[in-house]
């Protein structure tokens, strides 16, 4: 995957607030979690309307993962999506370890998402082997379930990672969603 320029500021600046790990203002509800509605009023996009889906290969730093997680609309309708998704990690179904917390460090803008079109988010995975390991309890992960920002039903996506089952360690953080894909050679909203 070609590194652009924003990539590398985004992870930059997600290991920079990841350093605010132990922050509690920035956890963020297993359920996704309700935000204040912006000023403007929008559509906003349900679960049913979109599909989740992971931007491979990751992009890596010394003890972290970056990934852009895309979320496309598959409705005949145009929708919005305002702040953060909701991401934890499954394994077998159910959750394991604390579910992500919010890395802050763009502003949430409302996302029009015509039909088709692409919003993405980075979701930053430490390094589990930085937590102790009886703090954290290493386990494989088979899947990451997303809730789009304001919804309250979310998309399984399979994916395979090491992931903490214990809660605590927060070892997944997320960025608010973006416009367009951050994927290169697909389009863009």
């Amino acid at each position: 995957m070609q590194i652009t320029r924003t990539t590398r500021r985004l992870a930059s600046a997600v290991a920079i607030a990841g350093l605010a790990i132990g922050a509690p203002a920035v956890a963020l509800a297993a359920s996704g979690g309700s935000q204040a509605a912006p000023a403007t009023s929008f559509v906003r996009c349900h679960t049913g309307q979109l599909t989740d889906w992971i931007g491979l290969p990751a992009d890596a730093t010394a003890g972290s993962n970056y990934y852009e997680l895309e979320i496309s609309n598959t409705s005949r309708q145009t929708c919005g999506l305002y702040g953060f998704p909701g991401v934890s990690a499954l394994r077998g179904g159910h959750q394991v370890g604390s579910p992500a917390a919010r890395n802050a460090y763009l502003p949430q803008r409302v996302v029009s998402l015509s039909p088709g079109a692409t919003a993405h988010f980075i979701l930053q995975i430490t390094d589990v082997e930085n937590f102790s390991a009886g703090a954290c309890h290493p386990v494989t992960a088979d899947a990451l379930k997303i809730y789009a920002p304001g919804a309250y039903s979310a998309h399984e996506v399979p994916f395979s990672f090491a992931a903490c089952s214990k809660s605590g360690p927060v070892y997944l953080h997320v960025s608010t969603t973006v416009k367009g894909t951050g994927i290169p050679g697909y389009s863009t909203s």
